[in-house]
């Protein structure tokens, strides 16, 4: 039988997706709320698909998926979440994952994106390769934010939702100087002049 682990912080989701795997035929053979502990469970279990959601306490989805990815395992990624398709899919995809689900959607399309992953194939919205083309300036949001390296993202998203320095820095192991830096960073990139803006701006494009 096939085998799955499940990275999600919300128990209901774990249990909605543990229900679908095993009608799908899968054994859960780990379930973790947070990066670090489903870093770990991959490494353990070794996972023939793992389903993961890219907000997380801890490491980021992103992060969670470039670890794996380092353990050369044979696992398949599908991501279910709740961020914004337009920001996230293509930079997943570049990372590894082969699968890319909202949660907005009806569950079935995590049930036929399990599908065409196990037979070989990814499964992606098309607004992964369409969202930035179809932008209406070179100076858009979307373009910006998708100039923005995956570390400068994650960091807009903890500003955005009201952590301090010191807190997204002991979340993501890095310096108070350092978030600082890429906080004056992001201002500069995104064309912003405070954190409200930069929190508005993230609010307007499904960031947080």
């Amino acid at each position: 039988m096939r085998t799955a682990l499940i990275i999600d912080d919300h128990p209901f989701i774990r249990s909605s997706v543990k229900l679908l795997l095993k009608q799908e035929r899968f054994s859960v053979v780990a379930e973790a709320q947070d990066g670090v502990d489903g870093v770990l469970m991959a490494k353990t279990h070794q996972p023939d698909l793992i389903v993961l959601d890219i907000s997380l306490p801890g490491l980021d989805g992103m992060e969670v998926i470039a670890r794996i990815k380092e353990l050369g395992t044979s696992s398949r990624i599908v991501i279910l979440t709740s961020q914004a398709a337009e920001h996230f899919s293509l930079r997943c995809m570049k990372l590894g994952a082969m699968g890319y689900v909202s949660k907005r959607d009806d569950l079935n399309e995590l049930r036929k994106a399990v599908t065409a992953i196990g037979s070989g194939f990814t499964y992606f919205p098309v607004v992964a390769f369409s969202s930035v083309r179809s932008s209406d300036g070179l100076g858009s949001e979307t373009e910006c934010i998708a100039r923005l390296t995956n570390r400068e993202l994650t960091i807009l998203q903890h500003l955005a939702r009201g952590l301090s320095n010191k807190a997204i820095g002991e979340l993501m192991l890095l310096s108070n100087k350092t978030v600082s830096t890429y906080k004056f960073r992001l201002m500069d990139k995104l064309q912003m002049s405070s954190l409200v803006e930069l929190a508005e701006l993230a609010k307007r494009n499904f960031l947080v």
